[in-house]
């Protein structure tokens, strides 16, 4: 009798079973939320070069050339729904020739979204960290700011850049677990697309990731998401963030650096921006929680995995440059500073 070869999974579906088992999932749990066999869990763990292949491009549907149309409208409707059977006429008259099933496939989770109550969406120690870039100048002297984080404490890790490249995001993530010393289970993306190459693309929710990022998310242990469509508010926590950070600390040592004859730039902004998260950004009341991130921090880093054996660095905070920025200037309101920095949402 010829043995049984377990189905074949999806370079994506293979990282998350080795993430999953990293984070101490059974692998009966495992085996429920990835839908196969504990069979195949445990040839995927066994073997960690079965997923080493090419993954198999997704089946084209007829519906393909119509998705875009069809998101336009269902957001140009919000907050009312326009039902599948209006659709269905509308792209017919452009060309579609399928059946309503695949739309009504299509659409279903675009109006459970809106079925949804808004309410505030809270992780436990340890379970996610928000991710994101900010433009904080355009032009030529460009300058843009990773920011990650922590879904629990509201502690949150900087890193400048010129770019918002594969190598800038990995780099962003690198930085922040090293800054939180750990590194927490899920990691949520925005769309961007250096991070994920093609959304849905082996079905609803399974995406195909940026190769950097699914090594990455193999090596240290946590499982990539992102942000639903039309759904901006569920990365509001690093979003929020993003405006302080202008506003408490880019204005201010902007403004301080060109009183000193210097422009901010990558280096000047990285040498000053680990001082003033530990001692300022995260010793405030944060206006959600009502606690100084610092103080769910010292609790959310007993829930953070271990970083890579592989990885020499220790969390530290980059030294102050050669010439120190005035106490006082941080004092100032902040109107003194707005025609010093130009500033982008």
């Amino acid at each position: 009798m010829a043995a049984f070869w377990p189905p074949m999974l999806t370079l994506e579906q293979a990282v998350e079973i080795r993430v999953l088992a990293r984070q101490q999932t059974s692998i009966r749990e495992i085996a429920r939320q990835m839908g196969c066999s504990r069979n195949t869990v445990r040839r995927y763990l066994r073997d960690a070069e079965a997923a080493r292949y090419k993954a198999r491009a997704p089946r084209p549907m007829k519906l393909d050339p119509y998705k875009a149309y069809l998101l336009a409208r269902v957001e140009a409707a919000r907050p009312h729904w326009i039902p599948a059977t209006v659709l269905l006429r509308e792209i017919r008259e452009q060309g579609y020739d399928g059946g309503i099933s695949q739309l009504k496939a299509f659409l279903a989770p675009l109006k459970q979204q809106e079925a949804e109550p808004l309410v505030r969406f809270e992780t436990a120690p340890g379970e996610q960290m928000q991710v994101d870039f900010t433009t904080i100048r355009r032009g030529r002297h460009r300058l843009l700011a990773f920011v990650g984080t922590l879904g629990y404490s509201r502690s949150s890790a900087v890193r400048f850049c010129d770019r918002e490249d594969a190598a800038s995001w990995m780099g962003g993530l690198k930085a922040a677990f090293v800054h939180f010393g750990g590194v927490p289970k899920q990691v949520l993306f925005d769309n961007a697309k250096s991070v994920v190459i093609e959304r849905d693309a082996y079905g609803q929710g399974l995406h195909r990731w940026h190769p950097d990022l699914l090594a990455m998310a193999s090596d240290y242990g946590f499982q990539p998401r992102l942000c639903r469509p039309y759904r901006a508010k569920t990365k509001g926590k690093v979003e929020r963030f993003n405006r302080y950070l202008k506003e408490s600390f880019v204005t201010p040592l902007a403004a301080s650096l060109k009183t000193a004859g210097l422009q901010l730039d990558v280096t000047a902004a990285n040498a000053h921006v680990g001082r003033w998260l530990v001692e300022v950004a995260d010793q405030r009341a944060h206006g959600t929680t009502g606690v100084k991130p610092a103080v769910r921090l010292d609790e959310e880093q007993h829930h953070l995995q271990a970083l890579p054996s592989m990885l020499d660095e220790t969390p530290s905070h980059a030294p102050a440059v050669a010439r120190p920025v005035p106490v006082d200037s941080f004092q100032h309101p902040l109107s003194v500073y707005q025609d010093l920095l130009e500033l982008r949402p």
